[in-house]
């Protein structure tokens, strides 16, 4: 037995080398009939192509859908970096828009503000609201001017559509504005068109009751509500809101300020109403004066001839 395998493996070992070296000579043999650039060639190999692939179409298969398998993989993953860079760009479009649409918003305070029309006596300064301190308690803001900027307590602020409140408390770089919903604003106001004067009364709500109302009858939801001047705490004539009632019937003020979203207020210097210190002289016609004059010693004769 031992004798037979060192039999056959003598054999197989040469038999394997020229087996090889006969396979190498044919595709060389291949390599150069299918390079050889002649008529006579050229109608062979397409003799031969024509008998010879489409019984290995089917070997082919496998080799075909291994190629696609390795196209569609190297797209996908040209679509995912492609997909990748995509959601970045619209991330970094989506920052742009806040930020175009925040400065869009800003500019259009801003030019609320200048088409403000007041008082051509009433200059302003404009400040930047830096803090809302909004509370069940209390609402107020505070702005970035203050006691260098000339700002004074009492002094109205608005923003580009009406009154917004008055500065209560002054620094020397800012200074807080107690909102007209603030429990502790109570601001006199003129209902247009009836004429009638009432108290715009904050009560931490965003629509503000009236009271002290005169005729209550004479008001309508809708009519212009503005300060009115009295006691000289506001300027006449700032725009307040309009009357509304609510479900209990109350009459109320929709502010035209938008309360909800301040950036920029105008503060309005007023210097009030100079006060009369000193009594004036009596103003008399001139008749009445030479009359006076004439019958002074008669008078004074009479009586002392009585």
């Amino acid at each position: 037995m031992a004798r037979d395998r060192a039999h056959q493996e003598d054999y197989a070992g040469p038999l394997r080398r020229l087996v090889t070296f006969v396979i190498l000579l044919c595709l060389i043999g291949l390599f150069i009939f299918w390079r050889i650039d002649s008529p006579r060639v050229e109608r062979f190999r397409a003799q031969v192509v024509d008998r010879v692939m489409p019984g290995f179409s089917w070997a082919m298969a496998p080799v075909t859908a291994t190629v696609n398998l390795i196209r569609d993989f190297q797209s996908y993953q040209s679509l995912y970096a492609q997909n990748q860079e995509l959601r970045r760009e619209l991330q970094q479009m989506k920052s742009w828009k806040e930020a175009a649409l925040q400065l869009e918003q800003e500019n259009a305070r801003l030019l609320d503000l200048n088409n403000v029309r007041l008082d051509p006596q009433l200059t302003y300064v404009t400040g930047v609201v830096l803090a809302d301190s909004g509370s069940p308690f209390r609402q107020s803001l505070l702005l970035n001017v203050g006691n260098r900027d000339g700002i004074q307590d009492g002094w109205a602020a608005m923003d580009g559509l009406g009154l917004v409140g008055r500065i209560s408390g002054v620094g020397e770089r800012t200074s807080r504005v107690i909102m007209l919903t603030d429990t502790s604003s109570k601001v006199p106001a003129l209902i247009q068109p009836s004429g009638q004067k009432a108290l715009v009364v904050g009560d931490n709500s965003m629509v503000p009751p009236i009271d002290f109302l005169e005729d209550a009858d004479q008001v309508r939801p809708g009519d212009r509500v503005i300060t009115s001047g009295d006691a000289g705490v506001l300027p006449p004539g700032l725009v307040i809101g309009q009357v509304a009632k609510d479900p209990g019937g109350r009459l109320r003020v929709r502010l035209s300020a938008d309360i909800e979203r301040l950036e920029f207020l105008r503060v309005l210097r007023d210097h009030g109403t100079p006060a009369v210190d000193t009594a004036g002289d009596l103003v008399v016609p001139p008749e009445t004066e030479e009359n006076l004059a004439e019958e002074a010693p008669q008078d004074t004769g009479e009586a002392v001839d009585g």
